[in-house]
């Protein structure tokens, strides 16, 4: 006889915005999107047990920052996932964080992927990954993505998602900052620097063309984010990062998503350790770690059954 499992270990990763276009603002209020998210190895773990009700509990980078209480995106995915299926158990998540809190690398996002899935499979409810990917959206532009990885294409509010193909893997440095950035604020700042329309954003197909590739010298020369310059407006310090990271072997530098995690692109792991090491030495940094991507999004760790399954 199978049991309910004991304990779920789910494991889902941050992502950079390797492309992040931005088009004004529609009457919904969101600002069109065309960007290229990657998956680095960088992850959020989330191990969900039974209980009464729905609670969480946050270990790891950035942890005291985050809240706990029902505006966590954690909890609102499990409490979305109960919903859309008519479960009335509840689910005791513990989150341990390794993506920085309000970094523009998603770890929020990771965090709400990682409960679906982990809810999913600890409460039998047995939907597809697609359904699962509907209900993901639902919770935020970047947390369809968490669930899938690797390299895609993401539109609309960048949660309408096509994957894409890329080659080899990719070596990036970042830099992470102690004090995060909200999103809202950066796409104010955004708008105040273009008061005049700008129309929905389109993709450069020779950033497609680099990506199949493999070729990092290539793919540097069109990273791009127009979140960019907002970010700096908010976080001038930013601009040291980019300094010195233009001092080292980086072949391209970028804040990624909303900031204020800075990605710099190696043509390999010596470079990367190069470029890592100027960046520590420099002091501009709170923490600088060498991630690699593509990596794949939310997945099974462990999955603890009962003695006598």
């Amino acid at each position: 006889m199978s049991h309910p499992p004991h304990a779920v270990h789910v494991r889902a990763p941050g992502k950079i915005n390797i492309a992040l276009r931005v088009g004004s603002p529609r009457p919904d209020g969101y600002h069109p999107l065309a960007t290229v998210f990657q998956a680095v190895s960088l992850y959020e773990d989330v191990v969900a047990e039974p209980a009464p009700d729905i609670s969480v509990t946050v270990t790891g980078r950035h942890a005291a920052q985050v809240p706990t209480d029902r505006s966590n995106l954690a909890w609102r995915a499990a409490k979305l996932l109960a919903d859309a299926t008519g479960t009335d158990t509840g689910v005791r998540l513990h989150v341990t964080k390794g993506v920085p809190t309000a970094g523009g690398m998603g770890g929020g996002s990771a965090d709400a992927a990682a409960t679906l899935l982990a809810c999913d499979l600890l409460w039998g409810t047995g939907l597809a990954r697609e359904e699962l990917g509907e209900l993901a959206a639902e919770l935020g532009a970047d947390v369809p993505f968490a669930l899938t990885g690797h390299t895609a294409v993401g539109v609309g509010r960048g949660d309408v998602l096509t994957p894409a193909l890329a080659r080899g893997r990719f070596a990036w440095v970042l830099a992470l900052s102690d004090r995060g950035l909200s999103t809202p604020s950066v796409f104010r700042a955004w708008d105040a620097l273009h008061p005049d329309p700008v129309p929905s954003p389109v993709l450069d197909p020779d950033l497609m063309s680099a990506l199949v590739a493999a070729d990092p010298r290539t793919l540097a020369r069109h990273l791009v984010n127009d979140l960019q310059q907002a970010a700096l407006e908010l976080r001038p310090d930013l601009g040291d990062v980019l300094e010195v990271m233009a001092g080292t072997p980086a072949l391209g530098t970028i804040v990624s998503g909303s900031g204020p995690t800075v990605a710099a692109l190696a043509s390999g792991p010596g470079d990367a350790a190069r470029i890592a090491e100027a960046v520590t030495a420099a002091e501009v940094a709170s923490e600088v770690l060498v991630v690699t991507g593509p990596v794949q999004g939310a997945r099974l760790l462990e999955h603890v059954r009962g003695d006598d399954d």
